[in-house]
């Protein structure tokens, strides 16, 4: 059985001050998160401060590629099927993403896949991640 990827409407991204570079970066189709300037960690979701020791993070530009967690096919939310998944990412941090362009059903943990950016409503760009 196949379930062919099809793209499905993205709402737009919620933009304010704390989220504006990320999504900007987005549009020129980069992934960026954060790295704490005092301990040194990467994390996801980008944020201001530090999730592990309160420190100041700054901005880092990741490689886009990554490795599939764990993925689920969806098919009875709504008329399109999708794929959620974690990915891990070959920096270390794993973000809540979806898995597109490919059969569904051929998705395997431990798939190597690369970001790629999907268009939202007003003009956005989503990353998402397609297998390599």
């Amino acid at each position: 059985m196949a379930t062919p990827y099809s793209d499905r409407p993205l709402s737009a991204p919620l933009v304010d001050a704390s989220t504006e570079f990320f999504w900007n970066a987005a549009k020129d189709k980069q992934l960026y998160s954060r790295r704490c300037r005092s301990c040194g960690k990467l994390h996801w979701y980008p944020r201001a401060l530090c999730p592990f020791c309160q420190g100041e993070t700054e901005w880092e530009r990741m490689s886009g590629d990554g490795t599939i967690y764990t993925v689920s096919v969806t098919r009875k939310a709504g008329p399109i099927p999708y794929a959620i998944a974690y990915v891990t990412l070959d920096e270390g941090v794993t973000m809540l993403t979806n898995i597109v362009d490919c059969d569904l059903d051929s998705l395997q943990i431990g798939q190597r896949v690369r970001v790629c950016f999907k268009p939202a409503e007003g003009g956005g760009l989503v990353p998402m991640f397609a297998p390599l």
